[in-house]
């Protein structure tokens, strides 16, 4: 997603970061496995749901300009387009 003060890069490398960093271990659940985690970039906030619109709508109604870093728990897509997910989680 793009922001005003922030690149898609950059986006993209603080969410990588804080999901290998401090997320990954609390939220790589059998439950999670498969569900979208959308992550607040600034804050480190995140929320763990089923539809991706949902988890960014609710971070986006926190604060409406969130940078926000998406993923697949335990995947390393959020989508396959004509392919396979892998999964990453053991």
């Amino acid at each position: 997603m793009s922001h005003p003060t922030l690149s898609s890069q950059e986006v993209a490398r603080r969410g990588k970061e804080l999901y290998q960093k401090s997320i990954r271990a609390k939220v790589e659940t059998q439950e999670n496995i498969g569900k979208i985690i959308s992550i607040n970039v600034e804050t480190g906030d995140y929320e763990i749901g089923d539809d991706l619109v949902e988890t960014s709508l609710q971070l986006q109604s926190k604060q409406t300009d969130a940078a926000l870093w998406e993923e697949r728990i335990g995947f390393d897509a959020v989508y396959a387009v004509s392919g396979t997910l892998l999964r990453t989680a053991e």
